[in-house]
């Protein structure tokens, strides 16, 4: 198996790390002090599960790379409308696309069924400029229920989970879906192969959408969110109302606001991306988290007063950040 890890930041190397553990033929893609140090010294890995280190081909141009069987994408959803030039040399025609994404994807819809089949989510899909990029035929969905960060160049620190839940948009159990997960498997991962990933997102989501936002307007950890009596209470407002647009598409989530703020505790002092990204002058990934949601609630007739309101006041962030 040929697979290519484009955008192999903290997620990214440490899939390519697992991936190249198993025997699968991997390649790395970034730029910077992290290339530089991957290349000298290959991924290491810390972790509780035990430390380990790969060396795994790594580049800054993809030509070198050439057509492989998959493309891990490590970017942020913010960078997908923009990675042509990028991805295009690593595609052929069965080449499939596995985004590491958080929150409502670009495929969302395709394949869906019902009302909604080919709908486009704007906030998510503006103009249709992240389609024309990556084909929606091409998405095998991926949820990360992973929390990693970049120590230093080359070094990822694995804090817990290791389950990659992936499945494809038409809810088929595909061999491609399958051969991925084995690979992933037998480089130590969990790779549950879903016939709705859709349920998954939403699970996923129900945490991002809360804590992502919250932590950037409070520069708080998911301890301290947790912890905090108010905070608290706003976080499960707005999992209360994600829920109910999750319902109004027909997804179900097994699984209690109040056992996902226990998990959520759990964590500790961790820092979500969304905070990391603003203490490292990133842009910030909230458009396929917040405002994919509050559209989604304007086209099924949902009430979310208080998604509206976090969404107002982060968007307003994520300018002033960008600035």
């Amino acid at each position: 198996m040929k697979v290519a890890v484009l955008g192999a930041g903290a997620i990214g190397a440490y899939v390519g790390a697992a991936l190249h553990r198993a025997g699968a033929d991997v390649h790395l893609i970034a730029r910077g002090p992290h290339l530089t140090a991957m290349r000298q010294y290959g991924v290491r890995v810390l972790s509780p599960r035990g430390d380990f280190t790969a060396h795994a081909h790594a580049t800054d141009d993809p030509a070198e790379v050439g057509p492989v069987d998959y493309v891990f994408l490590g970017l942020k959803a913010t960078s997908y409308a923009a990675c042509g030039p990028l991805i295009e040399p690593l595609l052929d025609e069965r080449t499939a696309v596995v985004a590491a994404q958080n929150g409502i994807p670009w495929w969302y819809f395709h394949r869906h069924g019902g009302p909604y089949e080919g709908h486009r989510v704007e906030s998510v899909d503006p103009d249709g400029a992240v389609s024309a990029v990556l084909a929606p035929e091409r998405a095998l969905g991926c949820v990360v229920y992973a929390a990693t960060e970049l120590d230093a160049p080359g070094v990822v620190r694995h804090l817990e989970g290791t389950r990659f839940s992936v499945g494809e948009p038409d809810r088929s159990v595909s061999t491609r879906g399958l051969r991925f997960s084995e690979a992933m498997r037998a480089g130590g991962l969990k790779c549950p192969v879903e016939q709705d990933l859709r349920n998954d997102i939403w699970l996923k989501l129900l945490g991002n959408i809360s804590f992502n936002p919250i932590s950037a307007l409070a520069r708080a950890t998911m301890r301290q969110m947790c912890l905090h009596g108010g905070t608290r209470r706003v976080i499960e407002i707005m999992m209360r109302e994600t829920l109910d647009v999750a319902e109004a598409l027909g997804c179900e989530i097994p699984v209690s606001i109040e056992r996902r703020l226990a998990g959520a505790e759990k964590v500790g002092d961790h820092r979500t991306s969304t905070l990391q990204d603003l203490e490292r002058g990133k842009p910030l990934e909230l458009d396929v988290l917040l405002a994919a949601v509050v559209e989604l609630a304007d086209i099924t007739g949902v009430e979310v007063p208080t998604l509206r309101t976090v969404h107002a006041i982060s968007d307003l962030l994520a300018l002033r950040s960008a600035a």
